[in-house]
């Protein structure tokens, strides 16, 4: 039975590739938030009464700090502030097809100016220039 000496069984060598070979926990996930022009975090979410995240990548929670005025946590911390936020969402049946918002940061990026490489404040408004609570709102951070 047996190989003579020198000579490497292709599935021996197979099962002991797949044996020994591991991917480290988070590997994956780390790949992806390392990875240049990728959004570090986004967030798809029900803004009306608490908050509801619906889908996200790198994030950990969404605070409600009034009408049109969350802020978002990071699973992850961003390596600096110097991040670009983008903000899009609608409210479903009204006259305009649904699209009814005017997006905005507020002041200096949300209510109070909360910008952190842990977290971002946002604040929503209507057409008309008040807060307003949107059914989906969706928030992409771009950061190096």
């Amino acid at each position: 039975g047996g190989l003579p000496d020198g000579i490497v069984d292709t599935d021996m060598l197979a099962a002991n590739a797949v044996a020994t070979a591991k991917i480290a926990d988070d590997a994956v996930t780390n790949a992806k938030e390392n990875l240049s022009g990728t959004a570090k975090v986004w967030v798809n979410f029900n803004g009306t009464g608490t908050p509801a995240i619906r889908d996200d990548f790198n994030v950990s929670t969404i605070g409600d700090e009034g009408t049109g005025d969350y802020f978002i946590n990071f699973t992850n911390a961003l390596s600096n502030n110097n991040y670009c936020v983008t903000i899009s969402g609608f409210n479903t049946g009204s006259g305009d097809g649904g699209w009814n918002t005017t997006w905005s940061s507020s002041g200096s990026w949300g209510a109070n100016g909360d910008i952190s490489t842990t977290k971002v404040n946002i604040a929503c408004y209507s057409s008309g220039g008040s807060n307003q609570d949107n059914q989906a709102i969706g928030v992409a951070i771009f950061s190096s």
